[in-house]
């Protein structure tokens, strides 16, 4: 195993579409990044590299393949998915699919289509200023309506509770962790019991977070449906419940700026 250049961290980008974090090399994936995502490198191990992601601080071991220089990124992805092409022509051959959020350094625009670093072209119109911020972190989570629940997801491929709701704070420049234990203590601000929930507060339980998508209805990544779902709250809150897994524990509700 050896340190970052002389103890000092070097910046990273992740250059495959997902690139799992791992909580050892080769262990379980305990999160995600996606394409154009950066990172710091912290130390070198058996063909993996020890970052700290940029987004929230979450430290992994990713594969070194997945993982290559940074450069600053000028767009993000701002539909669900989309697709790198060889050439600016939507019946040309697609080199790789993206999800949203993830980020890419546009050169120039060619018809519909921008040019990126790696010399692709992704259609404008999935693109979004890597600065922008969305001001509905509910209508986030309703684009991944559908995605298959995976565990320690973060793309339209698979995505679990907490990843999902982080995928919606940031995207509407919020800071979110990554895990629920840490979203229950840093998410936003506490909803008081007596106070009126409203659209994308977040409802947490023990190991598990949904989003409201009105008073009365949520949004969640679960293994019950094994899917990105709505759920009426009352049902979601008996269901858990009668499942063992205890009581709605906190509220809270994002500061958008």
């Amino acid at each position: 195993m050896t340190q970052a250049r002389a103890n000092q961290p070097t910046p990273l980008q992740v250059v495959a579409p997902v690139a799992d974090v791992l909580d050892r090399p080769n262990g379980a994936r305990i999160r995600q990044m996606l394409y154009g995502e950066t990172g710091m490198l912290l130390e070198e191990a058996d063909g993996y590299r020890r970052v700290r992601a940029t987004k929230d601080g979450y430290v992994g071991y990713v594969r070194a393949d997945r993982l290559g220089e940074a450069s600053p990124a000028t767009h993000k992805v701002l539909s669900l998915a989309t697709h790198l092409y060889t050439k600016p022509d939507f019946k040309s051959k697609d080199a790789a699919s993206l999800s949203f959020g993830s980020q890419v350094t546009v050169l120039d625009r060619d018809g519909a289509f921008s040019r990126v670093k790696t010399g692709h072209f992704i259609p404008t119109v999935h693109l979004a200023p890597a600065r922008a911020k969305f001001g509905d972190p509910a209508a986030i989570a309703e684009l991944f309506l559908g995605t298959p629940y995976l565990w320690g997801g973060n793309s339209r491929l698979g995505i679990d509770c907490s990843g999902l709701v982080q995928t919606a704070a940031l995207a509407c420049g919020v800071p979110c962790p990554g895990d629920t234990g840490d979203q229950v203590a840093e998410l936003g601000h506490a909803v008081p019991t007596h106070a009126s929930l409203q659209r994308g507060d977040v409802i947490f339980w023990e190991g598990h977070v949904a989003m409201m998508v009105n008073e009365r209805r949520i949004i969640h990544a679960n293994a019950h449906h094994m899917s990105v779902a709505f759920e009426p709250l009352n049902e979601a809150i008996k269901r858990i419940a009668e499942q063992g897994d205890g009581d709605v524990i906190a509220r809270r509700r994002m500061d958008l700026r």
